[in-house]
């Protein structure tokens, strides 16, 4: 049986190399299973692999897309992969992509999602709204009243860290370039925002206004940047302070002189969803899944809004989805078939 899949055979521009074809229908294997797909969204990790740089290369050909909704046909075998045929999954797929109408992968990277999220909210659950909820709840664990300092702060999962702010009743110092960005954060709820441009700003300007707003200081920091900008917000960081870097944007390495971790006792530490996901247990994954989708339902952490694209259109949007200003998700819609 055959099937349509977005392909691509060398790394570079995504509109160069990208390809609708035909192929085999795949096969799970021992511990995978065969999932139909929905809905898969367009995330910039994407691109980024597309391109050759990101943080995991896949083999050549490869199919594109991290993560995404859809409905498991059938197990390669094993317990666990046949609890879930015929449940509708949000998917987690590194090895083999999710931008292809059936798609394989490990029976431990699917997690049933409730009936209550929508196939939309569904196709974005792992990548935006886990991120945001697993750094600030488990990894960093911030204390009612206390600041978290985040930069690129206009991203969809920077607006969801407020809201969790809000929600959880810690503070938020949120970093933008642009002044109408910072308007619009400060509408949505930020406690303080800081308009920044690492290209045209003197660094120290920064860091003289995180200690002005935090008082002294930030012990809680997050950056999906690096380069320039994260150098300078590791210098921000106070006694037992922890800066989480989980996203590359910039391209460039960070800086710091040892010393400046040392003194404090801080830390710089690297969080990857996928890898953060994968020791943990199907009920620790499902406990921390219900947990997200209530707050995905409540709005929390739902993404603000989205367009869906037919299949055959991926190219026009992923054209759409780099312009500049765009607030909405962009979705591939695979199947049509109806939620479960």
């Amino acid at each position: 049986m055959q099937m349509k899949a977005v392909s691509y055979e060398q790394f570079g521009n995504p509109l160069d190399v990208l390809k609708l074809v035909e192929k085999d229908v795949p096969e799970p294997g021992p511990g995978e299973v065969r999932v139909k797909m929905l809905l898969s969204p367009i995330n910039p990790s994407d691109l980024m692999s597309i391109r050759g740089g990101y943080t995991y290369t896949p083999d050549l050909p490869a199919t594109p897309g991290f993560e995404g909704v859809g409905i498991v046909e059938s197990s390669g075998g094993g317990m666990l992969g046949k609890m879930m045929i015929g449940k509708r999954v949000a998917v987690l797929n590194r090895d083999h992509g999710n931008w292809s109408e059936h798609t394989v992968t490990s029976a431990k990277q699917v997690i049933p999602v409730p009936k209550l999220l929508h196939d939309d909210q569904a196709a974005s659950f792992f990548v935006n709204p886990a991120t945001a909820f697993i750094i600030t709840q488990r990894v960093l664990q911030i204390p009612k009243g206390e600041w978290l300092v985040q930069s690129a702060a206009n991203s969809s999962l920077g607006k969801m860290v407020i809201k969790l702010g809000l929600h959880h009743d810690f503070k938020t110092l949120n970093i933008v370039r642009r002044e109408e960005e910072a308007e619009k954060l400060r509408f949505l709820g930020a406690h303080q925002v800081i308009k920044f441009d690492m290209n045209q700003d003197p660094p120290e300007e920064l860091i003289e206004k995180v200690k002005e707003i935090t008082g002294g200081g930030a012990r809680y920091m997050m950056d999906p940047i690096g380069g320039k900008l994260g150098s300078v917000m590791v210098k921000c960081l106070v006694k037992n302070g922890m800066l989480v870097l989980y996203g590359t944007m910039s391209g460039e390495d960070i800086s710091l002189f040892p010393r400046t971790l040392m003194s404090l006792n801080a830390n710089v530490r690297g969080f990857h969803l996928g890898g953060w996901m994968e020791p943990l247990s199907i009920w620790a994954k499902m406990s921390l899944i219900r947990q997200i989708s209530k707050l995905v339902v409540d709005g929390t952490l739902s993404t603000d809004s989205a367009e869906e694209y037919p299949f055959e259109e991926f190219a026009k949007a992923i054209e759409d989805s780099q312009k500049p200003g765009i607030n909405k998700k962009i979705l591939l819609r695979i199947s049509h078939e109806a939620e479960k």
